[in-house]
């Protein structure tokens, strides 16, 4: 990927502010392995999120895996707790909130700690899991979501390691470009 492809994309992300995967979580209707699969596909804001945890992992130098196994396991554990009733407040403002610290993280030349990014993450995970729990209904729904979001990390770190390999700005730019994305969605 050379760095007008990366450009293109990191600006894609950053100007897209009106695409929410959730808008319509009021009528559950995804009840299919296929539909919970390509449901993190759908909206730039879960789609930007899961890559850029990715991005961010592959910058560690050991447990790359261990940010998104958190991320994966805590939206399946938010996505639990939306099916059966919980009511998880704000769940819009923490999802953009999510998109600025990950983009920080991927941003800062300091590296967090990988357990305490992982534990971020995690928390975060939970309102995004929430938000797809509350549009997926069925035990297919859900394992299509969670192999969707751990292809999007996987993805995520392979496009972090090919960002390395041309410049460590690279990750910083697109850090830039996820953090500007979740400001876009609290204005």
């Amino acid at each position: 990927m050379n760095s007008k492809q990366v450009l293109t994309l990191t600006a894609g992300l950053a100007l897209s502010g009106l695409a929410f995967a959730h808008v319509g979580h009021h009528d559950i209707g995804h009840h299919g392995f296929a539909e919970g699969f390509s449901h993190p596909f759908t909206g730039l804001d879960h789609l930007a999120a899961m890559l850029a945890v990715g991005i961010w992992s592959a910058g560690t130098p050991r447990r790359q895996w261990l940010a998104p196994l958190v991320f994966t396991l805590m939206l399946l554990a938010g996505a639990l707790l939306a099916q059966s009733g919980l009511h998880v407040p704000a769940i819009e403002p923490m999802i953009a909130g999510s998109l600025l610290v990950v983009g920080a993280l991927l941003m800062s030349p300091q590296q967090l700690p990988v357990a305490a990014a992982a534990l971020a993450m995690g928390g975060f995970a939970l309102f995004h899991g929430a938000a797809h729990g509350q549009e997926l209904s069925g035990t297919g729904a859900l394992a299509g979501m969670v192999l969707g979001t751990a292809l999007l990390h996987g993805l995520g770190i392979g496009l972090g390691l090919a960002l390395r390999k041309g410049s460590l700005w690279l990750p910083r730019l697109s850090g830039a470009a996820v953090a500007l994305f979740g400001m876009g969605l609290l204005t």
